[in-house]
């Protein structure tokens, strides 16, 4: 089982395909995050690319509104989950190696270009054991006082 750190960095990593596929940066991110799944094996290389390129025709055939944003949230956990695997597998070593070059194709992805926002307004809204689930970097304000 990863500890809370490493599945942080998953889900980063998650985020970082998809905010990067559609944009200029997804030429440099796709190479990395394929050399990353790689592990130096050219056949396995190839077949993450081809994984990564579905991804990005997925993303780019989505609906506009609920529908690409259900996409895209799949897609991130879809990655997520994959990255999770691929670090539980690595020896200790190997994934301190891994999480290195898993944050520096996160923070390629952030320089290349500013995250998607969501806003969404709860006015006058009631939650009840109300849970959240994102990835990358979120604020909540509670303006409930605010009439």
């Amino acid at each position: 089982m990863l500890v809370e750190g490493l599945i942080a960095v998953a889900g980063a990593g998650g985020g970082a395909v998809v905010q990067a596929a559609g944009t200029d940066a997804w030429k440099g991110i796709r190479g990395g995050f394929a050399r990353l799944f790689s592990r130096g094996d050219a056949r396995r290389e190839r077949a993450e690319l081809e994984r990564l390129d579905q991804t990005r025709a997925v993303l780019e055939a989505a609906q506009e509104g609920e529908e690409t944003q259900r996409v895209r949230t799949a897609q991130v956990a879809r990655w997520q989950t994959r990255l999770e695997t691929l670090l539980e597998e690595l020896p200790e070593a190997e994934q301190q190696q891994v999480v290195a070059e898993l944050q520096a194709l996160v923070a390629q992805t952030e320089a290349a270009g500013p995250a998607e926002t969501v806003h969404n307004d709860f006015s006058q809204a009631t939650f009840t054991n109300s849970q959240v689930l994102g990835s990358g970097s979120m604020t909540v304000t509670n303006n409930y006082d605010k009439q």
